[in-house]
């Protein structure tokens, strides 16, 4: 995702074989456990190239296609990190924060040529997948999510939802929801809070696999991991933001109707 010619190779191979795209999503990453002291001019660079540019790369190739024929949808896999940064990961929150950018910057270039195609965002809290075994880890324990943990599941719902039913951006997970109101109403708050807990909640002492890690090429691992990472004890399967991300229409339409009915009353009262 980081080479732009191999992603354009590999879409076009993709519509040869397959057909026309009509639904793109980029959430490839690479990522590290580390203080940014830690991290070398390389390693940095090397994380900013695939988890950004890989979406920039991966959004071109996908709108050279759409945009002539005036339809598809583009979703951007973003992180509650692309609102709030958090200790160890600064190379993974700079690249969504940047990705938050450029995508809202493509959506208003779409908006201005009128056009069909749709960009999205899903913004996901801390999943229970295999990364963690293999990303780039300085620390003295084995990475973890931060809690709370959900399954990945739950953002594969958010993000088939979101291309039947594109919008402007999505939460999965109450979390992110409080991370990015958070940020939001005391963002020196959290810096405190999370210089004192971040470093601590992303580690762990629970016996889990480790792979070499995959920064510069594919994990080493002789088998497919699977989806899920070594937390299913500790994540959870169901999301009430992701249900009422799904059924935000019908929500406000039950509160428009209760507002509507209160307010008759009153009337009637009156």
């Amino acid at each position: 995702m980081a080479d732009h010619d191999a992603v354009r190779r590999a879409a076009e191979q993709a519509e040869r074989e397959l057909g026309g795209i009509d639904v793109w999503v980029n959430a490839a990453f690479t990522g590290s456990l580390a203080f940014f002291w830690d991290t070398s001019p390389q390693e940095y660079r090397r994380m900013t190239e695939v988890t950004y540019l890989g979406q920039v790369n991966g959004t071109r190739a996908a709108l050279e296609r759409m945009r002539p024929r005036n339809r598809g949808v583009v979703v951007n896999v973003g992180s509650a990190m692309a609102y709030r940064s958090i200790p160890l990961q600064s190379a993974y929150c700079g690249a969504k924060h940047a990705v938050k950018g450029f995508t809202e910057s493509v959506m208003t270039e779409l908006a201005h040529e009128k056009s069909g195609v749709r960009i999205c965002m899903i913004q996901l809290p801390g999943l229970n997948t295999p990364q963690f075994d293999w990303n780039l880890n300085r620390m003295p324990r084995h990475p973890m999510p931060v809690p709370p943990i959900f399954q990945p599941e739950l953002a594969a719902r958010g993000i088939v939802f979101l291309a039947e039913h594109p919008r402007r951006n999505m939460w999965v997970g109450l979390s992110t929801a409080a991370t990015v109101l958070g940020e939001r109403l005391a963002p020196k708050l959290l810096d405190l809070y999370l210089g004192r807990t971040g470093v601590k909640s992303q580690q762990t002492g629970k016996d889990a696999p480790r792979y070499e890690p995959n920064l510069d090429r594919p994990a080493d691992a002789d088998h497919d991991p699977g989806a899920h990472g070594a937390f299913d004890d500790q994540a959870h399967g169901s999301d009430p933001m992701l249900w009422m991300s799904r059924h935000r229409r019908a929500i406000l339409a039950g509160i428009g109707t209760a507002a509507a009915a209160a307010i008759a009353a009153a009337a009637l009262r009156g």
